[in-house]
Order: C-alpha cells, then structure tokens, then sequence
C-alpha cells in the first residue's frame, strides 16, 4: 500500500495530538461551509450559495474521513437550531425539504474529494479540476435526485435544481481548482 499525500492540513498541523487537531478542524470545516452557506442568490426552489465552494474546499484541505466529518457536522450543527443553512434557515425540516438532496450530497462530495486529495490531485493546475468535478456531480446527482422526489418530477428538478446552477458552479470549481495549487506553491 502506498502512502497517501498529506493534506494541507495535516502539514500544517502535523505534530498536534490527534483528535485534538481532527477535532478543531472539522468543526472548522463546518464552519467555514456555513459561512459560506450565506453567500447567497435566492432563487427557487434552491438558492445559489457559497456551500458547494466551500465543501470542495473543506474536502481537499482537511482529506476524506475529516471532510465528510465536517459536513455530517454541518448538517447536525443545522439541524439542531443554528443558523447554518443557507439563508439563516436551521432545523430539521430542511433535511426533508428540497435541499436536503444536496446537504446530504455534501458528505460524499467531501468526502470523494479529499480521497482524490489524499492522493495528490488537487495540488496540480493539470489535475486540480478533476475532484471538484467529481464532487460537483455528486452534490447533483443527490440534489436533483431528492428534488425530483419533492417535485415528482425529474424533468422538473433538472429545470430547477441543476440548469441554472451550472456556469456558477463551473466558476466555483474553476477557483478551487485555482486556490488548492497555489496554497500548495506557498506551503513548498
């Protein structure tokens, strides 16, 4: 088996005791997505945000099992009355809502992403693109998949919970593909 790359993370924390440094970074990590998650375009039935930005961040710098960590917190930090969702929105009835999809897409997104980070992928401009479009098709095929269960409509969630989200997440994964390299040049 090979050794996995580190993660930015890791090298920046690299001697802290262990579930203190996994600790602090996945509540970061949350934090950090629900910052984000308030940078928003309200459109219907799902808003534009900063979310999907930030999930592919938290998963390339804090790797598979603390980013999928950071989201599962996220949601459970949401869903238990803080202003984490986009818009201010909290509780548990946005877990069954239209964007529930998505907020679970987050974990595998993160997840995925940080799996391909912990092998070296997003610290290339040639290679950086590839997890955050993997992780983008995952947040989809969650969203739209959930959304066309609310609408009971596929066609109708494609229309509404993907279409007019592409070019802005296209720019969203084209900065993390821009941010991760150079993060990387610095820290070299």
């Amino acid at each position: 088996m090979t050794a996995l790359a580190p993660t930015l993370s890791t090298r920046y924390f690299p001697n802290t005791s262990a579930w203190l440094r996994d600790l602090f970074l996945v509540l970061a990590g949350s934090w950090l997505t629900a910052l984000f998650a308030q940078i928003e375009i309200p459109i219907q039935p799902v808003p534009i945000t900063g979310q999907t930005f930030a999930v592919l961040l938290v998963g390339a710098l804090l790797g598979s099992r603390r980013g999928a960590a950071a989201m599962i917190a996220y949601i459970a930090q949401g869903a238990a009355g803080l202003p984490f969702f986009a818009g201010g929105a909290s509780g548990m009835g946005v877990l069954t809502g239209a964007t529930a999809g998505y907020l679970a897409g987050f974990v595998g997104a993160a997840y995925a992403v940080g799996w391909l980070a912990e092998r070296g992928l997003e610290r290339s401009a040639r290679t950086s693109m590839l997890p955050f479009l993997i992780g983008t098709v995952i947040i989809y095929a969650f969203g739209v998949a959930w959304l066309a269960v609310v609408l009971g409509s596929f066609d109708q969630a494609l229309q509404l919970g993907l279409l007019p989200f592409l070019v802005g997440d296209f720019i969203k994964m084209a900065l993390a593909a821009l941010v991760l390299p150079t993060a990387w040049k610095f820290v070299k």
